[in-house]
């Protein structure tokens, strides 16, 4: 049975108003007069989301030359769940974005965590984009600890090219013995929600996607000594006609048959295609990847 979680909406409203080195109030009935250099918390400086929002801005520092930010997170679910969480911001010089892990939060606690937002000052406008969460049980890793199943899995960043997507999958033997494959990952698409998504073909293969993709060819025995690793391939075109665009946020991967479950989120734009190619498992030569996007 799969792991249900509350789904998280897209967006959620945090902004922050500063002003010179320090910060003052956003809401009207903040206090009057100099700003102070150091972090501003409380209520006003980032509006409350609805309850079932579950993630909110509760700080944010500007001194220096490195900005910083605080967020808490709620989990909602009744499983253990890590959430990964996008903020937009605006300064002086531009803007850019940022993606920010908070690792297992028990079901129903409330942690808070620290955001690095770089070498930027004057912070004028600070948004939550997007909020990902996948039950800690399968959670994706690309390095640190070895999970118990002896293997870090993850998806890369992904490539795109005239409407042509292409998006890496990644497996690491980060355990003491040799891990064995032969066929291709086992996907499952699911929605923000966390349920199945239905009307996609899933194709063993790239070839009918599109050629040169790495992901041609039958499956191949493959066996990954201590620190070796093995790669496959995601391909679609998000080609839009006819129909109900789907996008496909998050994907359950399971390596091979009886491996445990992990849930990563390489952003499906599937277009009206209604097909997504896997490719098989293949000894990745250049060595373990440590770009990965879990």
């Amino acid at each position: 049975m799969p792991i249900r979680l509350r789904a998280v909406p897209a967006a959620l409203a945090g902004v922050l108003l500063l002003a010179a080195c320090g910060s003052e109030q956003a809401s009207p009935q903040s206090t009057t007069g100099p700003a102070t250099c150091g972090p501003s918390t409380g209520p006003s400086l980032a509006p409350d989301p609805s309850p079932e929002d579950g993630v909110k801005v509760v700080a944010l520092d500007t001194c220096g030359s490195e900005a910083s930010a605080e967020i808490e997170v709620t989990n909602q679910s009744s499983e253990a769940a890590a959430f990964t969480v996008t903020l937009g911001f605006v300064s002086e010089l531009g803007g850019d974005t940022v993606e920010h892990v908070v690792p297992s939060v028990g079901p129903g606690r409330t942690v808070r965590s620290a955001v690095d937002l770089g070498a930027w000052s004057q912070v004028s406008e600070l948004k939550i984009l997007k909020v990902r969460s996948v039950p800690a049980a399968e959670e994706p890793s690309a390095s640190g600890p070895c999970p118990a199943s002896g293997v870090h899995v993850y998806a890369d960043q992904g490539d795109a090219a005239m409407g042509l997507r292409v998006v890496g999958l990644h497996l690491v033997n980060c355990g003491s013995t040799p891990y064995e494959l032969n066929g291709y990952p086992e996907v499952e698409l699911l929605d923000e929600a966390h349920d199945p998504i239905e009307g996609v073909r899933i194709l063993k293969g790239t070839e009918q996607i599109s050629t040169g993709l790495g992901g041609e060819g039958g499956p191949r025995p493959v066996v990954l000594e201590p620190g070796e690793a093995a790669a496959a391939t995601l391909a679609w075109r998000n080609t839009t006609q006819f129909g109900e665009a789907v996008n496909v946020p998050y994907v359950r991967l399971v390596p091979k048959s009886g491996a445990r479950p992990v849930i990563v989120t390489p952003e499906l734009d599937l277009g009206t295609t209604g097909r997504l190619g896997v490719g098989a498992w293949r000894k990745d030569e250049s060595g373990v990847q440590s770009s990965g996007r879990p």
